[in-house]
């Protein structure tokens, strides 16, 4: 939230000239969501049993993308300001910069992977993301045949549409362009045939990845359906258990409070009679055992 705000143009601090200097109102609360989530992950590897699972865990990986940038973005920024200050009428040192600058943009860009960091804490995520692993043959097979029908049907147009005056389809990866859209029922309309046999070759496009789009969903969702149902009686049977200790515990420190305010209501006489009685039960029949 933080991240997307920082981007309104309101949320920038502004030079004297009117110009937004690079800061944001929410710097505050982006440097303290990474401080706890650093923590968070310091104190995950350091409580581990076993540091080559740590590392292995997808999870703990795009946890440690998540926070990485920001660090690697702070050392970037120290580096083009001491160089820019240092050398700023050198010609190298100002396109060295520039470099700098076009990574710092790769670092920003890649702070959007934090979102993935809900994947622990979500079940569907999880469930998807198994999806994919389990299902990874049939989406290869998917993108083998987008891959096919863009190569085929952008090579049917452009042989019919490269000779139109004025037209878009001037080689053939823009053709592919053309192709991805339209095997995708985008359409996005910035390119389109304008002979018939090419509309015609742009109808049977459609009409493939219309085809195409439908064949993977059944078994895609079958297996989302069944790992997220899994994935949820888990769930409910740890959460069941949980409260079944906590009910065990209640009811063992109830016993324990009667016998002790019996024990506590038993005349001097009595109390080396109950003693007896107490110490002849069965193990199993003391409270909390």
């Amino acid at each position: 939230v933080a991240m997307t705000l920082n981007t309104v143009e309101e949320m920038q601090y502004k030079t004297p000239a009117g110009q937004p200097s690079g800061r944001y109102y929410g710097e505050n609360v982006e440097t303290f969501c990474i401080t706890f989530f650093t923590l968070e992950y310091l104190l995950r590897l350091l409580s581990t049993p076993d540091l080559r699972c740590f590392g292995r865990s997808v999870l703990n990986t795009v946890d440690l993308i998540a926070i990485l940038p920001h660090y690697l973005q702070m050392v970037l920024e120290c580096f083009e300001d001491e160089d820019f200050h240092l050398h700023s009428g050198d010609i190298e040192t100002v396109a060295r910069v520039g470099k700098v600058g076009q990574v710092l943009r790769i670092m920003r860009l890649m702070r959007i992977f934090r979102i993935l960091k809900l994947a622990r804490h979500s079940t569907g995520l999880r469930a998807f993301g198994f999806t994919l692993r389990q299902c990874y043959q049939q989406v290869g097979c998917l993108l083998l045949f987008i891959g096919l029908g863009i190569f085929m049907f952008s090579a049917m147009v452009y042989s019919v549409e490269h000779d139109v005056y004025n037209t878009n389809f001037t080689s053939m990866p823009q053709a592919w362009w053309w192709a991805a859209v339209s095997i995708s029922t985008v359409g996005y309309g910035d390119m389109f045939p304008e002979t018939n046999l090419g509309r015609i070759f742009a109808f049977a496009c459609i009409s493939f990845g219309v085809i195409l789009n439908g064949m993977p969903i059944s078994i895609l969702y079958n297996k989302f359906s069944d790992y997220y149902t899994k994935l949820k009686s888990h769930e409910y049977a740890m959460v069941s258990k949980a409260r079944g200790k906590v009910r065990f515990i209640k009811r063992a420190a109830k016993k324990f409070a009667e016998y002790c305010d019996e024990a506590v209501d038993l005349k001097p006489e009595e109390g080396d009679g109950f003693v007896e009685i107490f110490s002849e039960r069965p193990r199993s029949e003391l409270p909390g055992c």
